[in-house]
C-alpha cells in the first residue's frame, strides 16, 4: 500500500501487540504516514523516550516516512474553567515539543468541554460559551508554540461540526475529517465532504462493527468509502493524509483488502 494512492496511506502505531517503536518498524515498508496516538496520566504513560524519538526519527528518514501526532485525548479545550483550559494547552504543548523533531503531517486535535460532557445536549447560551472557551485556549496553544496554525487539524466528533467552524476558521487550523464518526454518529458525509475536504489534511477512516466504531474498513458501508475516494480523486493533495483508525494486525490487513481496488 507504500505509495500507491494520490494521498499518505497510515494507520495509527497500535496495529501489533507492542510499544510503539516495534509497531513503527512493522509498518514502515507498509505506510506513508502513521498516527502516534500518546497519552501519559497518573496510572501509565506510553510517551517515547529521548531516545526513543531519535529512533522514531531515524525510521521516518530511512523509509519515506511522516508521523500524524493524536495530541492526548484527556485534554479540554473548551472547559468552563480556565485554569482546565490552561492546563490542556500545556499538555497538549508537551506533546507538541517532544516530538519536535519528527517530520509530521499534522497534529490532530479534539475539542471537546470536559470528561463525559455531552455537548449534543447544550442550551444555545452554553454552546457560546463553549466556542468562547475555545477561542480562548486556541489562541493560548497558538502563543505558546508558534506553529503554523494549519498544522493542527481539529477533528470532528459526535456533535456537528459547524458549531466549532468558527474557530477553526478564525485561527486558521485545517481540519481532520473523520469519516468512520460521521457514519458511525449519522451525519451526511457527502456534504461534510463538500463542506470541509479542501481543508481536511487528515481524513480517519474505519468502520462500524456490533455498535462500535475503529473497526476494519470492511465494515464501513462500500458507498460511503466510494464517495470518499471519489471525493479524493476530484480533489488531490499528495500530503493530505488517510489513515485507517483501527487498532489490531487483522483489522490492519482486512482493510487494506478493501483499499486494493483503488490502487494506483
Amino acid at each position: 500500500m507504500k505509495q500507491r494512492f494520490p494521498f499518505r496511506f497510515g494507520t495509527t502505531s497500535y496495529i501489533i501487540a507492542a510499544d510503539i517503536i516495534p509497531n513503527v518498524e512493522y509498518l514502515a515498508d507498509k505506510v506513508d504516514d502513521i498516527e502516534l496516538v500518546l497519552f501519559e496520566s497518573d496510572e501509565f504513560s506510553n510517551l517515547p523516550s529521548p531516545e526513543d524519538m531519535r529512533r522514531l526519527a531515524d525510521l521516518a528518514a530511512d523509509n519515506d516516512l511522516t508521523y500524524s501526532v493524536h495530541l492526548p485525548l484527556d485534554v479540554y479545550m473548551g472547559h468552563p474553567l480556565g485554569s482546565e483550559r490552561d492546563r490542556s494547552a500545556g499538555k497538549c504543548q508537551r506533546i507538541i515539543e517532544l516530538t519536535e523533531i519528527l517530520p509530521k503531517s499534522a497534529y490532530v486535535l479534539h475539542f471537546e468541554a470536559g470528561p463525559g460532557v455531552d455537548i449534543n445536549g447544550f442550551s444555545e447560551d452554553e454552546q457560546a460559551r463553549f466556542v468562547d472557551a475555545l477561542g480562548d485556549s486556541s489562541r493560548l496553544l497558538l502563543e505558546r508554540n508558534g506553529l503554523p496554525p494549519s498544522t493542527i487539524c481539529v477533528e470532528n466528533l459526535n456533535y456537528p461540526y459547524d458549531l466549532i467552524w468558527p474557530v477553526v476558521e478564525e485561527h486558521g487550523f485545517s481540519v481532520t475529517l473523520d469519516v468512520g464518526h460521521l457514519e458511525y454518529y449519522g451525519f451526511p458525509t457527502a456534504e461534510y465532504l463538500e463542506r470541509y475536504l479542501s481543508r481536511a489534511k487528515v481524513l480517519h477512516m474505519h468502520g462500524t462493527k456490533e455498535g462500535k466504531d475503529h473497526n476494519s474498513l470492511a465494515c464501513l458501508k462500500p458507498e460511503a468509502l466510494d464517495l470518499v475516494m471519489a471525493a479524493l480523486g476530484e480533489n488531490p493533495d499528495r500530503e493530505r493524509v488517510f489513515t485507517l483508525e483501527i487498532f489490531s494486525e487483522e483489522d490492519f490487513m482486512s482493510s487494506c483488502e478493501a483499499m486494493r481496488r483503488f490502487l494506483l
